[in-house]
């Protein structure tokens, strides 16, 4: 028990931190003047998670136990957290809160890789006994927003400062916790191996390559409202200035990350009834209404409609992240499985989520920032028939039988 507990802190700190501004900092740009640039800065993270992860499991992997790394690379993020709540430039800002993303995004992984570890030397059933202690990184992402607004820091500096104290915290409790020393890698792997691009060969099947490719283009969808979805709620502070929405900006975001949390307990009955090819559907008609109820929804007579977005939220962010890594898992070779899931990852939040802030950040500015009449709506109608033409797309293009389980 005591050990469970440890390892869900980590899991805790670790989403606190992301969720201390990943969610409002959209709105303290705004405040800043910087509001044009949100996707660019939010691209970051695509960036880092491109390139760090990798480099950070080849460290972890040959010769820096993964809690050292860990929490070397959380004081890192303090450090750049600190420095960019100083920022009050483009220029800076930029520099310091790229930089925490390369030190910050290895962290998820490397979270998860010090859990396996430990419970593997304790003899504890990761499949079982993971995803409860997982679920608490989504709570604690939920509570830092919450913190944020009730505080009334989404448009301060003071959330960057909240993040990189809890950084620091969770930094100190590394050091505490069990070794998780390297595995080192097997002489003679060649530098394929070591960068973990031993997948690539799957690409050489017509319907992994298809698979891959639209998972570059959902991946496009992923992060869109994470950058935008809190500027596009404080846009109606002028006509619903009392409204909940509006007053606990955050806090009605949650509902978000809450409906994630519930879905992803649905995924497997989905998977097991409809098949890989449907359930992505699904995702990308979820994405449809994300965006789509976002368009016609607001903080007055349209509530309904916004509160819908925040529910559905779940399904269209679930149902492709999980699903289709439970597909690599299924169909790719055992020698391929790892390389293929860290694959999956660099083209949906590395290169999908480059794609999708630049991309989000030209349509946005084409039709809020720089115009006498700002649209929102229009913004969410070109995001929804982006969906739509994926899901056609998808539909057409990515072929797999599904044989239905009946228990």
């Amino acid at each position: 028990m005591a050990l469970k507990l440890r390892l869900t802190i980590v899991q805790f700190l670790e989403f606190f931190i992301w969720g201390s501004w990943l969610i409002s900092f959209g709105n303290y740009m705004s405040q800043l003047g910087m509001g044009d640039k949100i996707g660019t800065l939010f691209a970051t993270a695509g960036i880092a998670s491109f390139i760090m992860p990798t480099v950070a499991g080849i460290i972890a992997d040959r010769w820096v136990n993964s809690e050292k790394l860990f929490g070397i690379l959380h004081l890192l993020g303090a450090c750049c957290l600190f420095m960019a709540s100083l920022a009050v430039d483009f220029s800076t800002l930029y520099l310091y809160m790229f930089l925490n993303a390369l030190v910050f995004m290895p962290t998820i992984g490397l979270s998860y890789s010090i859990c396996y570890s430990v419970m593997a030397k304790h003899n504890m059933d990761a499949v079982r006994e993971f995803p409860p202690i997982r679920v608490w990184g989504t709570v604690g992402f939920i509570a830092a927003m919450w913190v944020v607004n009730l505080a009334g820091w989404s448009t301060s500096a003071h959330q960057l400062l909240l993040a990189g104290g809890a950084a620091v915290f969770l930094a100190v409790y590394a050091f505490t916790l069990p070794p998780s020393p390297p595995t080192r890698a097997k002489k003679g792997s060649s530098l394929i191996s070591a960068l973990g691009l031993d997948a690539l060969v799957l690409l050489k099947e017509k319907r992994m390559a298809v698979f891959f490719l639209f998972a570059v283009l959902l991946g496009v969808c992923l992060q869109i409202t994470n950058s935008y979805g809190s500027t596009f709620i404080g846009s109606f502070a002028g006509a619903y200035p009392d409204s909940f929405a509006v007053r606990y900006n955050n806090i009605f975001l949650s509902v978000s990350q809450i409906s994630e949390a519930l879905f992803i307990l649905s995924i497997p009955f989905f998977l097991r009834r409809f098949g890989i090819k449907t359930v992505m559907l699904m995702s990308l008609g979820a994405w449809m209404l994300r965006f789509g109820l976002f368009g016609i929804g607001n903080p007055g007579a349209g509530m309904v409609w916004l509160t819908l977005s925040m529910i559905i939220y779940g399904m269209a962010f679930d149902f492709f992240n999980i699903s289709g890594s439970l597909f690599i898992e299924k169909e790719t070779p055992a020698r391929f499985r790892a390389s293929a899931q860290g694959m999956l990852m660099m083209v949906t939040n590395g290169l999908g989520a480059i794609l999708g802030n630049y991309g989000a950040e030209m349509v946005i500015n084409r039709f809020v920032n720089n115009t006498a009449t700002p649209s929102w709506p229009a913004a969410w109608f070109i995001f929804t028939a982006y969906a739509l033409v994926i899901a056609i797309a998808f539909a057409l293009c990515f072929q797999y039988r599904h044989e239905k389980v009946k228990n």
